[in-house]
């Protein structure tokens, strides 16, 4: 997750102007096209899209992608006018999705050597580094171990920058068969697509969701569970939005119980549903995750890295972050910070060791439903200097020598996959679990890593 006062940052997507060629004999120049750009269409609610779909071909549009159940399509075109021209009946709406792109909040890595690896002495949990693994302590993990490591028939999801399949702690982890790659809203299954190529993000949290217990490594908090990689996050670093309604859209299909969001969609901190240019990206990725929790998908995600209070919003000065910012005064709840505050999803911010509140992490009351280790580097020196082992241990993929390992991150995108793991072992214990209203039943707890009560209900037993 971005911090809210972040600097500028270049757009993720370059654009080609096509330009006509002058005519001879009389005629017209041919019409100049624009950028190949990329747009989310959506057809009314409850309606089908097909309407949507010849008017996108009559503004010669292509549909790339088209998600019928939520009356959502994906269109790219390089008419200048498209927007205006695919509006009429069968089109609720139309959003261009050029310059919506949102920077991955990567955060730094501090790797672990491989000879601090190979003199690792291990623990009881027959991990060698372990014992770097203060989080899991703080929410009682070999205790839960005792009790369940989870179950392989529980599929998380994690939307994020890809996962590293030949990462000795993960590699018996992935659900090959249930991952992809979302970018430009557009499935690719095979296994290079979905692997990390610029970012090491996603291997950081599918590890400690579910690192093996195997003798190498690090402990993942279910590690009996399977991850799925579902990549969201393109080789810029940015997220757009598309490729995020793509992808829990995918993870409600393909049966995925779970799904883990260390990101937030478009590069205003704070999407606002009375914002015109913004109102058709919240209709849709809403409509995504709507259909996700009808699924039985319980949707966790960060609250972000901004410190900032979003119980009581009042200006965001540091958006666009792929642009120059503006200033947006006198902001008010309709103004949400996506997919965190969307409704029915679980809300996570960061603890540190001592179990305060990270130095980083949003908060506020109302908004989010459970606190995890996310990891404070600055506590035990105020800030004098940064301390690495205060932050998360857990898998890594370096993207520049392409090599497997373990590293320290930090931020609210690292205690989303706690809540994440902790889910994940009570579906193990209670299949028929099923995402639920606020106040239904108490919320399960491990440790200071409490599942928000009420997001998960005893549904019927099948059969």
């Amino acid at each position: 997750m971005k911090n809210l006062r972040r600097k500028t940052l270049a757009a993720a997507s370059a654009t080609t102007l096509g330009v006509g060629l002058a005519l001879t004999g009389g005629l017209a120049p041919a019409a100049a096209a624009g950028p190949d750009t990329s747009y989310l269409v959506l057809a009314p609610q409850g309606a089908n899209t097909s309407k949507a779909a010849a008017r996108v071909a009559a503004a010669k549009g292509t549909v790339v992608a088209s998600y019928d159940r939520i009356g959502v399509l994906v269109a790219r075109s390089t008419n200048p006018d498209f927007a205006t021209q695919v509006a009429g009946v069968g089109v609720e709406s139309v959003a261009s999705t050029a310059g919506l792109g949102t920077a991955l909040d990567e955060g730094e890595t501090v790797e672990v050597s491989a000879a601090d690896v190979a003199a690792a002495t291990g623990d009881p949990t027959k991990e060698p580094l372990y014992g770097q693994q203060w989080d899991m302590d703080m929410i009682h993990v070999p205790q839960a171990h005792a009790v369940n490591n989870g179950s392989p028939n529980v599929v998380v999801g994690v939307l994020d920058s890809g996962i590293s399949s030949t990462h000795p702690d993960l590699a018996t982890q992935i659900a090959k068969d249930r991952s992809t790659s979302c970018i430009g809203g557009v499935t690719n299954t095979t296994e290079a697509a979905w692997n990390p190529t610029t970012s090491d993000h996603g291997t950081h949290v599918a590890g400690t969701i579910a690192a093996a217990v195997n003798g190498v490594g690090v402990t993942g908090i279910a590690p009996g569970v399977k991850v799925a990689a579902v990549k969201v996050v393109n080789d810029d670093g940015y997220i757009f939005p598309e490729a995020a309604v793509c992808g829990f859209m995918w993870a409600a299909d393909h049966g995925m119980q779970v799904t883990n969001n260390s990101y937030y969609i478009d590069p205003w901190e704070l999407n606002c549903r009375n914002d015109a240019r913004q109102r058709p990206v919240w209709q849709a990725v809403q409509r995504a995750i709507r259909y996700s929790q009808s699924k039985g998908v319980l949707n966790v995600a960060s609250a972000g890295n901004s410190n900032y209070d979003l119980a009581h919003k009042i200006t965001d000065t540091g958006s666009p972050n792929n642009g120059t910012p503006e200033t947006r005064e006198n902001l008010t709840n309709a103004c949400l910070d996506l997919p965190a505050e969307a409704p029915g999803v679980v809300t996570v911010s960061a603890v540190g060791p001592t179990g305060e509140k990270s130095y980083y992490s949003s908060y506020g009351q109302g908004v989010v439903d459970v606190t995890a280790p996310g990891g404070d580097t600055r506590y035990r020196t105020q800030g004098a200097r940064s301390t690495s082992t205060d932050a998360i241990l857990s898998t890594t993929f370096n993207t520049a020598t392409r090599t497997n390992g373990w590293g320290y991150k930090q931020g609210t995108s690292m205690s989303g996959p706690h809540a994440v793991g902790v889910a994940a072992l009570a579906l193990s214990a209670h299949p028929g679990m099923t995402p639920g209203p606020a106040g239904v039943v108490p919320g399960a707890h491990v440790g200071r890593a409490v599942l928000p009560r009420g997001r998960l209900q005893p549904g019927a037993a099948a059969g």
